[in-house]
This record gives structure tokens, C-alpha cells and sequence, in this order.
């Protein structure tokens, strides 16, 4: 473990219900790519790593698909459980995790090589829980950031708040370009075959208390740097937050975010 995964430990801390009521819905829009992405069917054992409030895992499972979720924060375990109470959820964190060799006919991770302190090491674990000839894949956030995250970004600056310079970053010798060939050299490395990443854009479609209650309650970055602020500067912000999500308000009062997500595979 590094410091960066003792901090995203400590930043998704009993925040299950937090990311079910905020983030979640955004995260669950590659879910059906990502499945299909790996050719898993009805019967097959398949291994979601980092499976959050079980989006994933309650969509295979849907599909008649025997599945194993697992995650690091015990209230995002304990929030899959509940809702796919057949499924073998348990407590793990890559890149160390409880299972034997070529155990899976497919592993996914939903954004979650993005939350980990080695991502190679991360991608090498899920190539060694997929059986020989299984696919493996993943999704992650590209860089440049998408629209609906520049969102906060925009919103600190008008509101005179000034991103950090000590945000909790990956050493060099650990990153890997945020970009379709970055994250397809990365499966390479981890020693996967066969590797393809293509990028997914959509239209998010949320409630703009829901969007802004993601940071409020603590969640990301943006979560990071409002904890950081005062009483007044927190209204600033909310403030400049109402303003600028006006426009992007459809009839419905419901916020439209372009976004987009790069979904990598390769053959184990």
C-alpha cells in the first residue's frame, strides 16, 4: 500500500450512501459496455474489483452471470451485499486480493484504476485472476478532464478558490497518460493480449442537488478542497454553483453534463 491508496482509504470512508446519492448514477453509465466488453454470459464466474454500491455486479448478475464483488471501504461491501444478497461480496484491496490463480471467466473494474497507487500492479492482479483466454477490463476518467468535471473547477475559480498544489497525486514512475493509447499501453504492460480502449460519451442527466451533494458530503477532489473552505466561502462557492449549472438546466429542472470515460480491454 501507498500513501495515495491510505488516502483514498480515508477519503471513501462509510461514504457508501454518499456515492449512491451523488456520483454513482454517473459511474453506472459504462456498466453494459463494460460487461459486454469482457463477452461474459449467463453461468460465468465473473470478478468485480472495486464493484462501489454494485452497479456492476447487480447488472451481470441480472444477466444470469455468477459474480464476486469486491471492494476496499466496508460500507460500499456491506451496500452490494444488501442489494444482490446471492453474490459473494467480500472486504479486499488490489493489489492484494484473496483469490487463486485463473479463478475468473471475466474481471472488470469500474473506475477504480484511477483510485489506486499502482495502477500497473492493480491491472497485473486482475490479468492474474482471469483464467487463460478471459477478458479483463476497465474504465477510467481521461485527461484532459470531460465537461462535468471541469464543472468544479470552473466553479473554484469564479468563486476565488484556489485549487492546491499538495492534492494527493500519483509519483511519475507510477502514472500512465490518461488518454486511449496511455490506458491501452498499460494492459499491455500488465502482460494482457488482444488490448483495445475506446472512448464513451454521454449526456449525464442529474438532479443538480444530487451533483452538488457528491463534494458537499466530501466525495473526490472537489470534496477535498470545499472541506477545506469556511462557512462564507462554502456559500460562495454554492453560489457560483447555481449560476453557472443554469444553463445547462433542461425544462425538468435537470442538469445535462457532457462527459465522457476510457473503457480498456485485453485478452489474459
Amino acid at each position: 500500500m501507498t500513501s495515495f491508496d491510505d488516502h483514498e482509504r480515508a477519503r471513501w470512508a462509510g461514504q457508501a450512501a454518499a456515492f449512491r446519492g451523488s456520483f454513482a448514477a454517473l459511474c453506472a453509465h459504462p456498466a453494459g459496455a463494460l460487461l459486454d466488453a469482457v463477452r461474459v454470459r449467463a453461468g460465468q464466474r465473473l470478478l468485480d474489483v472495486g464493484t462501489g454500491t454494485g452497479t456492476v455486479a447487480a447488472l451481470a448478475y441480472a444477466r444470469g452471470v455468477k459474480v464476486v464483488a469486491v471492494d476496499a471501504e466496508p460500507s460500499m461491501v456491506a451496500a452490494t451485499g444488501r442489494r444482490i444478497p446471492d453474490a459473494e461480496v467480500r472486504r479486499a484491496t488490489l493489489p492484494d486480493l484473496p483469490f487463486g490463480d485463473d479463478g475468473f471467466d471475466a474481471v472488470v473494474a469500474n473506475f477504480v484504476v484511477n483510485h489506486v497507487g499502482d495502477p500497473l500492479a492493480a491491472v497485473g492482479e486482475m490479468r492474474r485472476l482471469a483464467r487463460p483466454g478471459a477478458r479483463v477490463a476497465a474504465t477510467i476518467w481521461p485527461v484532459p478532464a470531460p465537461a462535468a468535471q471541469r464543472l468544479w473547477t470552473t466553479v473554484f475559480t469564479a468563486a476565488g478558490v484556489a485549487i492546491p498544489d499538495d492534492l494527493p497525486r500519483l509519483p511519475a514512475d507510477r502514472d500512465f497518460p490518461r488518454t486511449a493509447a496511455g490506458f491501452a499501453d498499460l494492459l499491455r504492460r500488465a502482460g494482457l493480449g488482444d488490448v483495445a480502449c475506446e472512448t464513451l460519451f454521454w449526456t449525464h442527466r442529474t438532479d443538480p442537488e444530487a451533483w452538488w451533494s457528491g463534494p458537499a458530503n466530501g466525495i473526490g477532489s472537489p470534496g477535498l478542497i470545499l472541506q477545506r473552505q469556511d462557512a462564507a466561502t462554502v456559500a460562495r462557492v454554492r453560489a457560483h454553483y447555481d449560476e453557472h449549472v443554469a444553463p445547462l438546466l433542461d425544462a425538468d429542472g435537470r442538469l445535462g453534463l457532457p462527459t465522457s470515460a476510457l473503457l480498456a480491454s485485453g485478452r489474459a
